[in-house]
C-alpha cells in the first residue's frame, strides 16, 4: 500500500485525494457538487426552485457581521443590476449574467478568514489597463464603498 495513508497517519499532511485543499475548500466543493446535482434533477421541465430564495436563505445562515454585508451587497446588486440572476455558487451568494457568474460574496466565516470578500470573475469584464482588482476585502460598507460597488456592478451587467 505504497503512497496511501490512513486517516491517523494523515494528520497534518497534505490530503492526497483533494490536493491539499482545506476542510473549508472541500466543503465548498461539496456544496457546488450538490448545486449541480440539484440543477440536473430539476431538469428543463421541472418546477425550478427560486434561486433568489436559496441565496437569501444562505445569507440568513451567516454570522451577523457577514450577514449584514451580504444583505447590503444583495440590495446593491438588485438596485444597480436587476438583470443579474442571484444563485448559489460553491455555497456562496453569487450573481450571474447569461448563466455565468460575474460576482460573488465570500463570507469570512466560510473560510475562517479575517474579512469577507466581494469577488468578480473574468466574465465581469472589469478590465482597466493592464491591471485591475478582481476581489475586495470587506469589513464594513460606507456610503462611498456602496457607490463604488454599485458602479462596478453596473459595469458587470452592461
Amino acid at each position: 500500500m505504497k503512497g496511501t495513508q490512513t486517516s491517523a497517519e494523515n494528520t497534518g499532511a497534505v490530503d492526497e485525494k483533494f490536493g491539499g485543499f482545506t476542510e473549508e475548500e472541500r466543503g465548498a466543493m461539496k456544496e457546488r457538487a450538490q448545486e449541480l446535482k440539484a440543477s440536473k434533477r430539476r431538469g428543463p421541465r421541472a418546477t425550478k426552485a427560486d434561486p433568489e430564495s436559496e441565496v437569501l436563505a444562505k445569507i440568513a445562515e451567516m454570522e451577523e457581521a457577514d450577514r449584514v454585508l451580504a444583505e447590503r451587497l444583495h440590495d446593491i446588486v438588485k438596485a444597480n443590476a436587476p438583470a443579474l440572476s442571484p444563485k448559489l455558487w460553491y455555497g456562496m451568494p453569487a450573481y450571474a449574467k447569461n448563466g455565468k457568474i460575474v460576482c460573488f460574496f465570500q463570507s469570512a466565516q466560510k473560510f475562517k478568514t479575517r474579512y469577507a470578500t466581494l469577488g468578480f470573475s473574468d466574465q465581469a469584464s472589469l478590465d482597466e489597463g493592464t491591471m485591475w482588482p478582481t476581489s475586495f476585502a470587506l469589513t464594513e460598507l460606507t456610503a462611498a464603498d456602496e457607490a463604488r460597488i454599485g458602479a462596478l456592478i453596473k459595469k458587470t451587467a452592461s
